[in-house]
């Protein structure tokens, strides 16, 4: 009964302050621009992480005067609330009227042909000002908008007064608007506004703006850019102690002028600038700059420039200053200034400290797997909450810490039947799966005791399992890069609650990834299973996995000839050491591009063990009545009855090994008729002496002692219907080294492949008389390759 009511005031507890962060978080805005007609489609938008997003950019009619969207636009219009507020019905959106201004827009938009002049025409005569009013309300609730947004940020010297007027007769026709009701609020009016109102001379209305605007946000970046000088700058500069040009700067001149900080928005770019140094060596604030870098006028969204760095950097890394609130990367003559995560959170810290209402970023499709947006969305504590969690803290510590005492004593027996765990001491090993081929009984004896994380030091290493440090997912659950208090860097496997794998996965590989040590297999650091979690702890890979280069269209020109044969020869030298040279015989059952990570210097690391399967050296084959493994790298012998050798695992390296020296993947069709797959397209241009034509063209062996066409006759000799046929591991690594293949049997037809009497048949397919079908659950969970 106790323990009842304990938890019943916990949840009381975590209810209430729960119900005050959401009506604090309500007053913040977190705001965003999407572009109509960019590659970002508007489902794809995480409308989760916004309070407010921003459809860009309607027009104004330079005849009418009324607002008018672009024909091409209508459609993008008409959608954008509905198909945002799909996934978050609490995000209001607004339209946004823009009409040409001396920046880059203007190339960001396509070049249309709009007249900077129209605003000016508009708003410096009543009928104009009351036909674009009346219309940019009627098309504002027609498409379901919330609000509408004016973007406008480079008014004549004889528009101020006029603009005061037109936001004072604006906000009129709202609030008489007969559309408006209790299902209908009244629109929001927003602007955007220089990052300084004293910079260069303006006046701008701060009377008419205060009482008419529900906010106002700073375009606070944009300040410095290659196109219009000959010196390195800082585009966004938060500080900056040598120049009046920051962001800093314009929001204390703002607030000089009177205009209320709770409707100042901070303006926060997803973009940057690229310049190209004189002189590699100068590469400081003000360095003499030649012009652009990297794209036509310098300009790179976030997610390009991550993807320059790791593609084209060299081993450079982007550096956060602190000073000025900037990241920097500089890498031969190309000198990169820019928002990153680190960037972006101390930005929205000094908003928050400021007491401003938000911020609105510019423009979310640039974002990286939302990254710069969930950072942003990170620090969102009021000051209201941190004293009702000073208060109530110490309270529900106690109560925390007795409910904590009670499950603990009794769940404790019965977590250490289920995820194996014998206490020693102070650290814990798994003990070894029962299924485990009897062969290998011995093997777990004197294994290696793996540390024991808790779940809060790994919570704390990927603060929280946050999306930032989301690293994938596969069939197991998603991956997390985390850091431990030391600096240590690690990757965190963690058992989703839906996956298909679990304990015996699990045991799995701990118990086996433990006890292997190999310069070509990952290797685990520990495990965590407190509070029913099962998670793995592995080195971290900082170049991720193969595939990741293989089949991108950028990624692929990193891997030269030189680095596959690296890789070719790493993944050889670590299935040697499972199949020949470790105390027994290791069939992993997964090799495939996903699974070969790569470490800071591009050299391979087999990873995930949890399908793999242990013999003793005299064991050669086993048979299983349960099918895993991944579409396309499975051998048709385990598929048809089950049976699984060191003959499986060649199989695999086969597939890949075409895969490494073609790019192609193995989920498509080639040919001429598109109707072969990998398999049988690589077999018929080997067999047509059209080898060449199946191998990626950007790869070069001339200075190579492993020749390319080498490797494509192993690897279809490795991927031969009968596994007797297939060479053993040993063979295929003396094959790779052997620059004359004149002695190697040529390969017979793959398996997998289709006849035409339709007695072959092809992984997965179900459309030929005597095909074999997988069945979805027993297949692999990972997505194919």
């Amino acid at each position: 009964m106790a323990t009842k009511f304990i938890v019943f005031f916990l949840f009381f507890t975590f209810l209430s302050s729960s119900q005050l962060q959401f009506s604090a978080a309500q007053n913040w805005i977190k705001a965003a621009y999407w572009l109509t007609g960019s590659e970002f489609p508007i489902s794809d938008i995480n409308s989760a992480l916004f309070t407010h997003l921003i459809c860009a950019f309607a027009e104004v009619d330079s005849s009418t005067f009324q607002l008018s969207v672009p024909f091409a636009s209508q459609e993008y219009f008409s959608n954008f609330t509905g198909i945002i507020r799909r996934k978050n019905p609490s995000v209001k959106s607004l339209l946004s009227v823009w009409n040409g201004q001396n920046s880059t827009y203007q190339s960001i938009l396509g070049n249309r042909n709009i007249n900077p002049s129209v605003l000016s025409s508009m708003v410096g005569n009543s009928s104009r000002r009351k036909s674009f009013i009346e219309s940019s309300l009627r098309t504002a609730r027609s498409y379901g908008f919330h609000g509408i947004d004016l973007f406008w940020l480079w008014p004549s010297s004889a528009d101020w007064n006029n603009l005061g007027i037109f936001l004072d007769e604006w906000r009129s026709a709202v609030s008489s608007d007969p559309r408006t009701s209790n299902d209908r609020p009244e629109l929001t009016l927003s602007m955007a506004i220089r990052y300084s109102p004293t910079h260069e001379p303006v006046n701008y209305p701060i009377d008419s703006m205060k009482k008419n605007l529900n906010w106002a946000h700073l375009v606070a970046y944009d300040y410095h850019m290659p196109s219009r000088e000959n010196v390195t700058g800082l585009h966004a500069a938060l500080y900056n102690p040598s120049s009046n040009i920051s962001t800093d700067f314009g929001i204390r001149e703002w607030l000089k002028l009177g205009f209320p900080v709770n409707k100042l928005v901070l303006g926060v770019p997803f973009h940057g600038y690229a310049w190209t140094l004189v002189n590699s060596k100068d590469d400081d604030v003000g360095a003499p700059a030649s012009g652009p870098g990297v794209t036509i006028d310098g300009s790179m969204g976030y997610k390009f420039i991550r993807a320059f760095i790791q593609n084209y950097g060299y081993g450079a890394a982007s550096v956060y200053n602190a000073t000025y609130v900037v990241d920097f990367f500089t890498s031969g003559r190309t000198w990169i200034n820019y928002d990153g995560v680190e960037t972006i959170k101390a930005k929205i810290s000094y908003a928050k400290e400021k007491n401003l209402l938000g911020y609105k970023a510019f423009q979310l499709s640039n974002d990286d797997n939302w990254a710069l947006s969930i950072a942003a969305g990170e620090n969102n504590q009021e000051h209201k909450q941190r004293l009702l969690l000073i208060i109530l803290l110490p309270i529900a510590f106690v109560f925390i810490l007795i409910v904590f005492l009670i499950c603990y004593f009794k769940r404790a027996a019965i977590k250490a039947k289920v995820s194996g765990v014998i206490l020693r001491g102070k650290r814990r090993s798994l003990s070894i799966p029962e299924n485990i081929s009897t062969a290998a009984e011995n093997f777990g004896r004197d294994a290696p005791t793996l540390q024991v994380f808790s779940f809060a030091e790994i919570k704390a290493a990927t603060s929280n399992f946050s999306l930032a440090n989301k690293l994938g997912e596969g069939g197991f659950g998603p991956v997390y890069k985390g850091n431990l208090p030391g600096g240590q860097e690690i990757a965190v496997k963690r058992l989703s609650a839906t996956s298909a794998q679990g304990l015996e996965e699990f045991q799995n590989e701990v118990s086996l990834t433990a006890r292997l040590q190999h310069v070509n297999l990952l290797r685990v650091l520990g495990y965590c299973t407190e509070t029913d979690e099962k998670m793995l702890i592995y080195e971290y890979m900082p170049n991720k996995s193969l595939d990741l280069y293989l089949f991108d269209p950028i990624r692929r020109y990193v891997l030269d000839w030189e680095k596959r044969v690296k890789i070719i020869e790493g993944v050889t030298q670590g299935l040697l050491y499972l199949q020949e040279y470790s105390n027994f015989t290791i069939i992993h059952r997964d090799i495939k591009a996903s699974n070969i990570l790569l470490d800071s210097e591009m050299n391979p690391k087999i990873s995930d063990f949890g399908m793999a399967k242990l013999f003793g050296k005299d064991v050669y084959e086993a048979n299983t009545d349960r099918i895993v493994g991944t579409y396309g790298y499975v051998p048709p012998e385990y598929v048809r009855k089950g049976i699984y050798s060191m003959k499986y695992d060649v199989y695999s390296f086969g597939v890949l090994l075409l895969q490494i020296i073609s790019g192609k993947r193995n989920t498509c069709y080639y040919g001429i008729n598109e109707n072969l797959n990998l398999l049988e397209y690589a077999y018929e241009q080997w067999k047509n002496n059209k080898g060449k034509e199946f191998i990626d063209q950007l790869l070069d062996d001339s200075s190579s002692p492993c020749k390319l066409l080498n490797c494509m006759q192993v690897a279809l000799l490795c991927v031969q219907e009968n596994a007797e046929d297939r060479p053993s591991m040993l063979e295929v690594s003396s094959m790779l080294r052997n620059e004359s293949m004149a002695n190697i049997s040529a390969p017979k037809k793959p398996a997998f492949s289709v006849e035409g009497d339709g007695k072959n048949v092809q992984s997965g397919s179900t459309s030929g008389p005597n095909t074999y079908s997988f069945n979805d659950q027993d297949i692999s969970l990972l997505e194919p390759r």
